[in-house]
């Protein structure tokens, strides 16, 4: 069983289907399911702070300590420029759930199931 452990809320953006992308800063070559965990801590100042964020979930219902979805793996992309400006200009919800930074991989995650 494979487990991302990720902070508030997003796993919970995840768990909920807003978020499909998540970001890293390490490539993997897994492909396959995938269990999301939503680690024990707080939400950050600046996340809680975040009113874009906050137009996508009530910070006051997510969960903590738990592994709340399952889904797949199904690509890992390195992030270049061009892809960077195309999720900001074309993505944008998903573009203000993650760190899109040149060098860093997004996650493509599928078939999320919350459990």
């Amino acid at each position: 069983m494979k487990v991302l452990s990720l902070t508030e809320p997003y796993a919970s953006l995840i768990k909920n289907k807003i978020k499909r992308i998540e970001t890293r800063s390490w490539n993997t070559n897994y492909r396959g399911e995938l269990f999301i965990h939503a680690s024990l801590t707080n939400i950050s100042k600046d996340t809680y702070q975040n009113n874009e964020l906050r137009k996508l979930i009530d910070f006051s219902s997510c969960e903590h300590g738990k592994i709340i979805c399952k889904c797949n793996l199904v690509d890992c992309i390195y992030m270049t420029k061009e892809f960077i400006n195309d999720m900001k200009t074309n993505h944008y919800q998903e573009y203000i759930c993650g760190d899109y930074q040149e060098g860093r991989y997004a996650w493509i995650l599928d078939d999320i199931v919350p459990l």
